[in-house]
């Protein structure tokens, strides 16, 4: 084995994220590590990446025992990693985030000129066409994400973990990524991919490890021993099947709730318009950089609307920021980028979660603490938060559970209109599956929903009707008639209409 990690345990504060885990990865091999949020499988990960201390167990690459006391050694081990969560300087230019944990130096000063072209080699191996020099600040969630691999390929790790690499990347791009994937594995590289999406973990890895509560329950097996149902029932320790969502009468002939008027932004949407009505969901879909998420921004007053109408009930409005959309309008926002938009990392779930209704729960200016653990209580058991305790600090939950909390603060608001963005990115399947329940329960208790989402099966699964969105203009809408085949073909032949009449235009 090139990398073996054996009966690892870690513990915090009232939770044992690890309980004699193990995973062992071959060379040349892309290895599946698996479970449900909250398994263990961002505790494992840092541990193999030194920024964790394992409490029992040990680590072993090529046979011989390591010790990996801090990211550093880790990467001087060959062990290189690509988290979830961003972890880029924005100020910084492409080629500097590049290079950053191995600067070359010529007379004691950075040389710029080497640093460029490995910044450079490393992008071409992406087939990305970005400028070395440019700021990463000014580049796209997807743009960002490749450069976060960039950044994995210029230290040439000979054990590559990703996790949730594709989070963010549209088909192309991420059919980009698995192809280097498979050259490095041709070369003896050895990749641990952490991902939910089961289609695409089936479709690239050789062998699998699956963690239940700590526990490994599958351990370094060939992935074509099993069916997707099988993971699954492995992972939440079941048999487990979808439900099919509630039959519900959707909203629609109403005045609507939310609606844009030829909508123009700064951002370069031009003339959009839609609306939703009370008790309606309104899936948005497009491709990555579409514009989806800036435009949200903009109905919030994030970004600046340049021309058109926003109308809340059908009163034109001009929402300055997302406090006044909350108390005037009572419109909220969950953010697909929760960890620097959607929480306070460092606050308890108590603060996460009632700080939308600070003014409600206020007496004689003060927040009584009793008002809001009864909050965080109430939402706690109807979401299924995991947490050690209402105390526990957002920054130390899994994705799956600070996205509920992030959640949670907008039901306690009592919202009647929510913009939901990428709500099940990086969410396990059993998460996802709750989470589709819960839009279409606050649908059904006629508040209007608009459901921004790059994952198609989940648009089909939950909107009444669908928006497509391509280059930052709407190139058309579609009643949802649940066939999945069928709509898929639709959306898709809107997706692409544009490019192919670009191509039929004289030169």
């Amino acid at each position: 084995m090139m990398l073996l990690a054996e009966k690892l345990t870690k513990t915090f504060p009232g939770v044992r994220a690890l309980d004699g885990a193990t995973l062992a990865v071959r060379a040349g091999s892309v290895h599946a590590l698996l479970g449900e949020n909250g398994a263990g499988k961002s505790t494992l990960v840092k541990l193999l990446t030194g920024v964790y201390k394992p409490e029992a167990g040990r680590i072993l690459l090529d046979g011989a025992p390591v010790q990996l006391g801090s990211p550093i050694e880790a990467l001087r081990a060959g062990i290189g990693v690509v988290h979830q969560e961003r972890n880029l300087v924005p100020e910084f230019s492409i080629a500097e985030n590049i290079a950053l944990q191995h600067l070359p130096r010529r007379f004691g000063l950075v040389d710029r000129r080497r640093m460029r072209a490995e910044a450079q080699r490393c992008l071409d191996l992406l087939d990305l066409q970005l400028d070395p020099d440019a700021k990463v600040a000014g580049l796209s969630v997807a743009q960002a994400q490749l450069v976060e691999i960039a950044k994995a390929l210029s230290v040439d790790s000979r054990v590559l973990l990703l996790d949730e690499p594709t989070a963010s990347l549209t088909g192309d791009e991420a059919d980009r990524l698995y192809a280097i994937v498979r050259k490095l594995t041709a070369t003896g590289h050895a990749v641990v991919l952490v991902s939910h999406k089961l289609e695409e973990v089936f479709a690239v890895a050789d062998t699998v490890t699956v963690l239940r509560d700590g526990h490994s329950v599958a351990e370094a097996e060939a992935l074509s021993a099993y069916t997707r149902d099988q993971i699954v029932d492995l992972m939440v320790g079941r048999e487990y099947r979808s439900v099919a969502l509630a039959d519900r009468v959707a909203g629609g002939r109403e005045t609507p709730a939310l609606s844009l008027s030829g909508v123009s932004t700064r951002h370069g949407h031009r003339d959009v318009s839609l609306a939703v009505a009370p008790g309606e969901i309104l899936g948005l879909y497009g491709l990555v950089g579409a514009g989806r998420t800036e435009l949200a921004r903009a109905v919030l007053g994030l970004d600046e609307i340049i021309a058109g109408q926003v109308a809340v009930h059908g009163k034109p409005v001009r929402i300055r920021d997302v406090g006044e959309a909350l108390r005037s309008h009572r419109i909220g926002y969950v953010s697909e980028n929760r960890k620097e938009e959607g929480l306070f990392l460092e606050q308890p779930i108590t603060r996460n979660v009632a700080v939308t209704v600070w003014r409600r729960l206020a007496k004689a200016g003060l927040i009584p603490d009793q008002a809001e653990r009864k909050v965080v209580a109430d939402y706690t058991e109807l979401l299924g938060i995991r947490a050690a305790s209402p105390q526990q600090l957002a920054g130390q939950l899994s994705g799956g559970n600070q996205q509920k909390v992030s959640l949670a603060k907008w039901l306690a608001a009592e919202c009647d209109i929510l913009i939901v963005d990428e709500p099940t990115v990086g969410i396990d399947v059993r998460t996802k599956a709750a989470f589709h329940e819960l839009i279409a329960r606050l649908a059904s208790e006629g508040r209007a929903i608009l459901l921004i989402s790059s994952d198609l099966p989940e648009v089909i699964t939950l909107a009444d009707r669908v928006a497509v969105m391509g280059d930052r203009t709407i190139l058309g809408e579609l009643p949802n008639d649940r066939d999945y085949a069928a709509m898929s073909q639709r959306i898709i032949r809107l997706i692409h209409a544009p490019v192919a009449a670009s191509l039929k235009e004289p030169a």
